[in-house]
């Protein structure tokens, strides 16, 4: 898979001596699988799987999410 960009031009991205344009940021993010929420939070170890979960729970009712809450919960005792 490419991005349609040279190896000199991401080199210079990974460099800093370049910064990509928005178009080419998105393409960065098609190309790494992950959105760009996702390229940028910091607070997450694994921001791909975390959106995953997110949106596997967006179909689940009500008493489904509290207990994926309470499971959470005793999870990280």
């Amino acid at each position: 898979m490419s991005i349609g960009q040279s190896a000199e031009y991401i080199n210079n991205i990974e460099n800093g001596v370049n910064l990509p344009s928005m178009l080419v940021f998105f393409y960065i993010c098609d190309y790494l699988e992950m959105s760009p929420m996702e390229f940028f939070d910091i607070n997450s170890s694994n921001p791909v799987k975390l959106n995953k979960l997110t949106q596997a729970a967006k179909i689940l009712n009500n008493r489904q999410i509290e207990i994926l809450i309470m499971l959470a919960e005793e999870l990280k005792k």
